[in-house]
């Protein structure tokens, strides 16, 4: 199998929302990265690949919300892969914070973020 992942990606069980335009999805997150989630596919989500949405949801036993801008690069009809195009700098603060204790590797994780600020950058 063709491995194309940059980024550490940990399992995240937490419900969330997508919203869609004028619509919103209660769905779960299964897993994140510092650019991207892959998430259940919502019944009757209508989006598109290449779609524009908004992920939301908060940290399990916390009142901390992340917002994420994405942009829909994979779906399947169980399942959403997101890509991040847009993170707040409390949100990414927190985010990168869940995968640096769950990788165990602060080396590895300031590398993708580096990484991650280079392909922002282009």
């Amino acid at each position: 199998m063709d491995e194309r992942r940059k980024f550490s990606r940990i399992l995240f069980g937490a419900n969330a929302y997508i919203a869609l335009a004028e619509q919103t999805w209660k769905t779960t997150i299964l897993d994140l990265s510092l650019n991207g989630a892959l998430i259940k596919r919502p019944n009757n989500f209508v989006g598109k690949l290449n779609t524009l949405l908004k992920l939301e949801f908060v940290l399990p036993d916390s009142e901390v919300q992340l917002v994420i801008d994405a942009m829909l690069i994979h779906k399947t009809p169980e399942h959403l892969g997101l890509k991040c195009v847009h993170i707040d700098v409390e949100s990414i603060s927190h985010l990168r914070r869940i995968i640096e204790l769950n990788i165990g590797d602060a080396e590895l994780l300031n590398r993708e973020i580096e990484m991650l600020a280079a392909l922002n950058e282009t």
